[in-house]
């Protein structure tokens, strides 16, 4: 077990890497730069004004060095400063890390406690009128788009409950009751599009799972209905339904970039976007490496789960 873990963890290193050389090469790739943009705001200036300029943030250097800088820093732990605000990009990071990390997890929960009980159930009530509707509710999270859904809420809140989520960010050990109203429903919004993947993955796993041959034996036994659901459908459907739920928060912690903009949180996903916009190599080179290691390191944690929900699965 100890050498499949260190083995796993030492498989990170060459993928992170080549997510790193691959996210450097497209934004060298990308025209324009941070100096030409900054200028083309305030209007011309002199050429010599734009290369000394370039020579200050290090951009004249040949590629192949800059490269290397980049990744002696990744080492390092050190990932520069950024070329528009000119704060440390770790800086820049942690000060939105927070608010992202805690936005997924409230919306993977949501996603998790509609996903699971509705899949179940509609694989209970198979072809029955609750199975249709749960069908039905399932796929609308799939066909409305996410920034559509999240104009809905806003519409709906500002103008049937004239409410509006606080526009200043509280931390959550600081006013929990300020925090949840602005997170609670980007979270609402993004937890019903991913819940409705992880509900149909529910539905299909627990329906092979009741038609197993134990099933029957257990109901045959005179084991209540709950009992045979629970302990033996659901738990041995488990596998799938957990790797669906595992991909679509990695997926959340990355992909919430339009959600962030309609309810203007001010995480990871607006900054990113902001740092692409301002072609901000260093800033969007981190960040790109973080969301790739949250997306191998889950997928790392789900493997060991996969141990403890199924005991046949044994790592050597």
């Amino acid at each position: 077990m100890i050498a499949y873990v260190i083995g796993r963890l030492l498989l990170m290193i060459p993928t992170l890497l080549g997510v790193a050389s691959l996210t450097f090469v497209i934004m060298r790739v990308v025209p324009g730069d941070v100096v030409a943009l900054r200028y083309s705001q305030s209007g011309s200036a002199p050429q010599e004004v734009i290369d000394r300029e370039r020579a200050l943030l290090g951009l004249d250097r040949p590629l192949h060095e800059q490269y290397l800088d980049f990744m002696s820093g990744i080492l390092r732990l050190d990932f520069g400063r950024s070329l528009w605000t000119d704060q440390p990009v770790a800086t820049e990071i942690g000060s939105r890390f927070g608010i992202s990390f805690e936005l997924a997890i409230i919306a993977a929960l949501i996603a998790t406690s509609l996903a699971v009980p509705l899949g179940v159930l509609a694989a209970v009530k198979q072809d029955t009128w609750i199975d249709y509707a749960i069908r039905v509710f399932s796929i609308g999270g799939l066909a409305m788009p996410s920034f559509w859904l999240g104009i809905m809420t806003i519409l709906l809140l500002v103008v049937v409950f004239r409410w509006a989520p606080p526009l200043i960010f509280r931390p959550l050990w600081e006013d929990p009751a300020a925090n949840l109203g602005q997170l609670i429903w980007p979270a609402l919004t993004v937890g019903y599009r991913y819940s409705a993947v992880a509900t149909r993955m529910t539905r299909s796993s627990v329906l092979e799972v009741l038609r197993e041959d134990y099933v029957r034996t257990a109901r045959a036994k005179g084991l209540r209905e709950v009992l045979v659901i629970v302990r033996h459908a659901l738990r041995n459907s488990l596998l799938p339904v957990v790797t669906v739920i595992s991909l679509e928060f990695a997926f959340l912690f990355g992909g919430l970039v339009v959600t962030e903009q309609v309810f203007n949180v001010n995480g990871l996903g607006k900054l990113i976007v902001d740092a692409v916009a301002h072609r901000d190599y260093p800033l969007v080179q981190a960040l790109v490496l973080i969301f790739a290691f949250v997306f191998v390191f889950v997928n790392f944690l789900v493997d060991l789960l996969y141990g403890v929900l199924d005991p046949r699965i044994r790592y050597t």
